[in-house]
């Protein structure tokens, strides 16, 4: 399942809504990518499956800052 092993975000149901406003329902898939990132706090790589927007997070305040923003333990 495509899930963010940080955050938890995972697809969310949605509708189409047509010219005639019949609605139908359908998945709104997140962007997961998997990523092999260089700790330097722990001196070794670690392999994550990140939504596209954890990524720019991590790049901008870390990834131990990131990991204890939401209380996850690498």
């Amino acid at each position: 399942m495509a899930k963010s092993d940080i955050t938890g975000k995972r697809k969310l149901l949605a509708q189409n809504v047509s010219h005639s406003n019949i609605k139908t329902k359908r998945w709104q898939h997140i962007n997961i990518q998997t990523r092999r990132l260089w700790v330097p706090e722990l001196k070794r790589f670690v392999t994550l499956s990140l939504t596209t927007r954890d990524i720019r997070t991590i790049d901008k305040v870390g990834l131990l800052a990131y990991c204890k923003r939401y209380g996850v333990a690498l």
